[in-house]
């Protein structure tokens, strides 16, 4: 760069030097510059330097799509896919969950006697592991959590066996556990997110380093005689991709 900027400069002087100095300031004010805008070639086409925000946003809001932003979609489109099959996931755990659900709450209703009216998840959980309400009571008023202990009125239940009991908690456990299930998929939805974005952030670098390597500066210059004008000296800059 230097060697370039040093011959340009001995060139330009042994140029104005050959000229009057009368002469030399007329060209001066006649000497026209044009560089082209930065960032864009000579069809006119704008060429930007992608933002790492906003691959970081459009990763966090669906995953591949920073990778889109970078233009390398192809490498994107697996954390696409992977969002899609655990919304799906979610959605599946979620519908299965509820179905197991209403199944161990219909079955309580009907083998053991329970109101459900007004009945919490602990509810349920707790009549997996006794048999009747007052089994449940004496429990916890021999270890003195009298403030633990149910109304058998109002939340009565009985098993009549512990066959029944068993299938119930049966039940019980496949809809938790469904639903636990959903906490995984959301934390795998979060860390797709977080891998994408990292990932976008990777290839927009890389895309920002391939468009400074592949920018190129020309220099000419030249002196036109238009007829009936005069000379007119042109020192142009472009910069193409």
């Amino acid at each position: 760069m230097k060697i370039f900027v040093l011959i340009f400069s001995v060139f330009t002087y042994s140029v104005f030097a050959q000229l009057p100095q009368e002469n030399l300031l007329k060209l001066k004010s006649q000497i026209r510059i044009d560089k082209e805008i930065q960032g864009q070639n000579i069809l006119g086409v704008k060429f930007e330097k992608k933002k790492p925000m906003l691959a970081i946003l459009y990763s966090l809001l669906l995953p591949g799509m920073g990778e889109l932003y970078a233009g390398s979609f192809e490498k994107g489109k697996y954390f696409t896919i992977a969002d899609a099959v655990l919304w799906g996931t979610v959605a599946g755990f979620n519908i299965y969950g509820n179905f197991q659900k209403d199944n161990y709450i219909a079955f309580a209703q009907s083998r053991a006697g329970i109101n459900p009216s007004n009945k919490d998840d602990q509810f349920y959980a707790d009549i997996g592991y006794y048999n009747d309400v007052n089994q449940f009571n004496t429990e916890k008023e021999l270890n003195r959590q009298f403030d633990e202990t149910y109304d058998p009125e109002t939340y009565y239940w009985h098993w009549q066996s512990d066959a029944q009991r068993r299938e119930f908690r049966n039940i019980w456990l496949s809809s938790e556990n469904a639903f636990n299930n959903i906490r995984f998929a959301a934390g795998a939805l979060i860390l797709n997110r977080i891998i994408s974005a990292i990932n976008a952030v990777r290839l927009v670098a890389a895309y920002n380093k391939n468009l400074e390597q592949n920018v190129s500066w020309n220099l000419s210059f030249g002196v036109k005689n238009p007829p009936a004008m005069p000379s007119t000296f042109e020192l142009i800059f472009s910069k193409r991709f």
